[in-house]
C-alpha cells in the first residue's frame, strides 16, 4: 500500500491537501481511495469539517483496511468538530477492521483511547503499546514514544507523578532512537516537567536550560521552555 506518511506536513495541512489532490488522478484505484481519506483529513484539519466528511462519503472501501481508514478519518473529523460521542463508534470500527496492519491498528486504538472513558484509556494505550513493541513494522514500532507519552499524561492527570516520570523517561529513549530532534526536545521537556512536579527542581532546571540553549542555537523560541525556566528559577532548590 502507498505510504502516505511521507506526503504529510502536519504543520501545513493546506499544503498536504494540495499534495493529496495532485496525487489522486495518477494513482491506482485502491491508492486513490486511501488518498481520499487523507485528503479528507487534511481538509478537516483546516476546520472544513463538512467538506471532509463529504469526501469520506464518496470514498469507496474495496477491502477492510481501506474501510478502517475511512472510519478512522471520519472519527478524527467528528472528534475535532466537537462530537466525540459520534466519533467513538467510528474508532471502534477502525480498530475492528485494521487488524491486518499494526501501524493502522495502533492508530485506531490510540484514537479510541482519546474518546474513551478515563477508566478505559489505560488498557487501550497498553494494548497499543504491546502491539508496537512486538511489531515487525518500523512505523508501528515508532508509535511507542507517542503511546508512552499518552500513558505518562494519564498518570500526570491522576497525580501519579512517579509513574508519569517513568513513562516520560522511556518515551525519551524511544524518541532518541527515532532521531527526530524536535520531538526529542519535547520528550526532554516532559521529563523535566514531571521532575518539577516531583520537586526535583535542580535537575528540571538544568534540562530546561539545556533546551533553551539548543533552541537559541537554531534560532527558535519555545514559550513552554521559557515558562518552566521562570517557574523553576523561583522554586526552592531541591
Amino acid at each position: 500500500m502507498l505510504d502516505v506518511s511521507e506526503m504529510w506536513d502536519f504543520d501545513d495541512p493546506k499544503k498536504s491537501e494540495s499534495r493529496f489532490r495532485n496525487a489522486i488522478p495518477g494513482a491506482g484505484r485502491r491508492d486513490q481511495q486511501l488518498l481520499m481519506t487523507q485528503l479528507a483529513r487534511a481538509v478537516g484539519l483546516q476546520g472544513r469539517y463538512d467538506d471532509g466528511l463529504a469526501l469520506l462519503d464518496v470514498t469507496q472501501a474495496p477491502d477492510p483496511e481501506i474501510g478502517a481508514w475511512v472510519h478512522l478519518e471520519r472519527g478524527r473529523i467528528l472528534r475535532s468538530s466537537g462530537s466525540p460521542g459520534k466519533a467513538r463508534p467510528e474508532f471502534e470500527a477502525a480498530v475492528r477492521d485494521s487488524v491486518g496492519s499494526d501501524a493502522l491498528h495502533i492508530d485506531a486504538l490510540h484514537m479510541l483511547a482519546l474518546v474513551a472513558e478515563p477508566e478505559e484509556q489505560g488498557a487501550l494505550h497498553e494494548e497499543a503499546l504491546r502491539i508496537a513493541r512486538s511489531s515487525r513494522e518500523p512505523r508501528a514500532r515508532d508509535w511507542d514514544a507517542s503511546l508512552l507519552n499518552n500513558i505518562g499524561m494519564a498518570h500526570a492527570d491522576a497525580g501519579e507523578w512517579r509513574d508519569a516520570l517513568a513513562s516520560f523517561e522511556i518515551a525519551l529513549s524511544s524518541r532518541e532512537r527515532q532521531g527526530d530532534a524536535a520531538r526529542t526536545r519535547v520528550a526532554r521537556w516532559m521529563v523535566a516537567w514531571a521532575m518539577r512536579n516531583l520537586g526535583h527542581t535542580v535537575e528540571a532546571l538544568a534540562i530546561q536550560r539545556m533546551l533553551k540553549a539548543e533552541l537559541v542555537a537554531i534560532g527558535e523560541v519555545d514559550p513552554y521552555v521559557d515558562e518552566e525556566i521562570a517557574l523553576l528559577e523561583k522554586a526552592p532548590r531541591k
